[in-house]
């Protein structure tokens, strides 16, 4: 375990946020996730890559514990955070959650107004004294997301109300609103027309300095384009990680050139 701590400090020069070892995912009999073994840098954006069904999904779900939702879901080996494992008995999934924020492939805001989206995880965390320092979370998460200029006038108006996009960023700002360290976001754009889908990635590039960003997408082409690590996953197995120009241009494992050149998938 010591040795494990010492490497999680830095790979390379780079330090690491999350370190899985040995991680299985089992959905009743199912083997859903094997063996992963993976270190995912901090104020980095990695994208998850693979076909429909091979477990990237699965797997992002793993690090803020959203499996222990699903009855039939078990998960074993070890999920680190900050060399902590977050599978441990002492630590609390709610908590847990509000360090690792998720974002969604549909845009779900709740049937609430701008602001209370924004304000809703703040509260429930006592992370505001007052009025005063909800007013300015609020405020500055909806410019973390890019989304204050064209909001900022109508807060109390229902987050329903927003244009896909708008919603979008919007369960960004509420996700980024309890100072977490990592985001996680599965397939933020599949839902999205382009330029909303421009403008998501843009501020993905942002987020990363700020936060260790894991990006599941179907598509190769956003992975390149938003993010420095890659990890391929092919039934339920991460066969290749690597920087994200490696994987796309000199890729080790035939299985991901097949996937990348389009002969799988």
């Amino acid at each position: 375990m010591d040795d494990l701590r010492q490497h999680l400090q830095v790979a390379g020069d780079e330090e690491v946020k999350i370190s899985a070892r040995n991680c299985q995912v089992f959905y009743g009999d199912t083997h859903a996730i094997k063996d992963v073994d993976v270190d995912i840098l901090d104020k980095t954006v990695t994208a998850f890559i693979g076909p429909s069904g091979c477990g990237k999904s699965t797997f992002l779900r793993c690090l803020n514990r959203m499996n222990d939702t699903i009855d039939v879901a078990r998960v074993e080996g070890e999920i680190l955070m900050d060399g902590e494992n977050i599978y441990d008995k002492k630590v609390d999934p709610v908590q847990l959650r509000a360090k690792v924020g998720m974002v969604f492939q549909k845009p779900n805001p709740f049937p609430k107004s701008i602001y209370d989206n924004v304000s809703y995880g703040p509260k429930i965390h006592g992370l505001a004294r007052n009025k005063a320092e909800l007013d300015e979370i609020v405020e500055r998460s909806l410019r973390r997301a890019a989304l204050w200029d064209e909001v900022k006038d109508r807060l109390q108006t229902p987050g329903t109300g927003l244009s896909g996009g708008q919603q979008q960023r919007l369960c960004i700002a509420r996700a980024v609103a309890t100072e977490p360290e990592v985001l996680l976001m599965d397939e933020p754009a599949s839902a999205l027309d382009p330029i909303a889908t421009a403008q998501i990635e843009e501020l993905i590039d942002e987020l990363k300095q700020n936060y260790s960003v894991v990006i599941v997408t179907h598509s190769m082409q956003q992975a390149a384009r938003v993010s420095q690590k890659t990890a391929f996953f092919h039934l339920g197995n991460l066969v290749e990680y690597d920087d994200t120009g490696t994987i796309f241009t000199n890729p080790q494992d035939p299985r991901t050139e097949s996937y990348i050149t389009g002969r799988i998938g």
